[in-house]
């Protein structure tokens, strides 16, 4: 399930990738297969173990183009061991609304990032959010949990801040919206409450299936519920 417009960013054989925060790589794997040479970079050394036991695969299966590269990287968000203006594309995706000092990392996405680059940032939507914030204090207080919420207009300053130029925005995932503010209704840890399971049975299939009804609904109530604002950003060639 992703919540990145590839379309958007122009990903092809050897453009250079890096998912910051790529956690269970599902980006990750989506650029290696347009061909980038691609780094998944995780703190969670768990997380890095299975996805570079996948892009492994999806090399000797013959999912992604001969000449692509990928491999998984353990770091710091706020201390990118690369050179300025090493990759195309940067991602971070679901990452900055667990971080302390998201100007810091921000400020480390836009560094790395090539001139003519582009950057794509997604985080909660305002609206949803709050929701399961007011529902359950569960769902965000806890370690590694989401310590802020965002409004999309606050974010894009923050970046738009480093010089970048918003390109495009939208929203993601207005089924998953529902499922969440569930969840917090019931008990985040609460995963086999007959309405949770029910729900989740339903999200799967719909992955799974992508029937033309529930994707054109989604279409139709992602500006309204989506649990997700994705914004897309060009770095300016000096």
């Amino acid at each position: 399930m992703l919540t990145v417009d590839f379309d958007r960013l122009a990903i092809g054989a050897g453009s250079k990738v890096i998912d910051v925060g790529c956690g269970a790589g599902r980006h990750t794997f989506e650029a290696y297969r347009r061909g980038a040479d691609v780094i998944g970079f995780d703190q969670n050394v768990s997380d890095l173990n299975d996805v570079d036991e996948i892009l492994q695969a999806m090399k000797e299966q013959g999912e992604v183009p001969a000449s692509a590269k990928a491999e998984a990287v353990k770091g710091d968000a706020l201390d990118l061991p690369y050179p300025d203006a090493t990759f195309d594309c940067v991602i971070a995706s679901e990452i900055l609304e667990h971080v302390p000092q998201d100007d810091e990392a921000i400020a480390e996405l836009v560094r790395v990032l090539k001139p003519g680059g582009r950057l794509a940032i997604t985080v909660p939507r305002w609206l949803p959010e709050k929701i399961c914030w007011l529902l359950s204090d569960e769902y965000h207080a806890n370690e590694g949990g989401h310590i802020r919420i965002y409004k999309a207009d606050a974010l894009r300053d923050k970046v738009t801040a480093h010089g970048l130029r918003l390109i495009h925005q939208h929203h993601a995932h207005a089924l998953h919206a529902p499922f969440w503010w569930l969840k917090c209704a019931v008990g985040t840890s609460e995963n086999d409450h007959p309405a949770v399971a029910a729900y989740h049975k339903l999200l799967v299939w719909d992955m799974m299936s992508q029937p033309w009804l529930t994707r054109r609904g989604e279409e139709v109530l992602n500006p309204l519920i989506g649990k997700s604002v994705a914004l897309y950003f060009e770095k300016p060639v000096v």
